[in-house]
This record gives C-alpha cells, sequence and structure tokens, in this order.
C-alpha cells in the first residue's frame, strides 16, 4: 500500500513539472512560426495516439478493429457526418465479429 503513495507523488511532480516548466521558460510570446504550429497540433496528436489503440482493441478483435477503422475512413471521406460515421463502424465491427 505504500508503494501507491510514492506513485501519487511520483506523478503529482510530473505533472506538476509539465505545466510550470513552459511558464518558466517561455515569458513572452512565441514568435517561431514553426513552434507555435508544432504546439497547435500537440492536442490532436495526443488525442490520436491515446484514441487508435483503443479503436483497434475494443471489439476484442484487431482485425475487426482495423476493418471497422477503414470503414470510419471511407464512410468519412464521403459523407463526413459524425453520427453517420460511428454509426457504419459500429455496424462494420459487429457484422465483422459475426464472421471473425
Amino acid at each position: 500500500m505504500r508503494n501507491v503513495y510514492v506513485y501519487i507523488i511520483v506523478m503529482a511532480i510530473v505533472t506538476y513539472l509539465v505545466r510550470v516548466i513552459p511558464l518558466v521558460f517561455f515569458h513572452g510570446e512565441i514568435r517561431s512560426t514553426f513552434i507555435r504550429s508544432f504546439l497547435h497540433y500537440v492536442p490532436y496528436v495526443t488525442l490520436s495516439v491515446m484514441t487508435f489503440p483503443a479503436i483497434i482493441s475494443a471489439s476484442g478483435s484487431s482485425v475487426c478493429g482495423i476493418i471497422g477503422f477503414g470503414v470510419a475512413i471511407l464512410v468519412s471521406l464521403v459523407k463526413g457526418s459524425l453520427p453517420l460515421v460511428a454509426t457504419c463502424c459500429c455496424l462494420a465491427v459487429y457484422i465483422s465479429s459475426l464472421f471473425i
């Protein structure tokens, strides 16, 4: 049980440092277009990195997850509606899980 407290303290320190270090080193506005564009895409990349493994493993079969991901990409490129993409993706995973 004591290790849990150590883990919590280390996690709190790391989280605090990640939030404080930019405030300490960057006082003014960031003028570099490269850095600004890099920081602009960080939330999207982080969300993608957290979401993609869940997409593949959520159905219990990585093949079904990949099929659902492919269908989601295709439907989003053709139609683009989020409810339609989610519905088609779920149906693709369900139907593929019946056969795989």
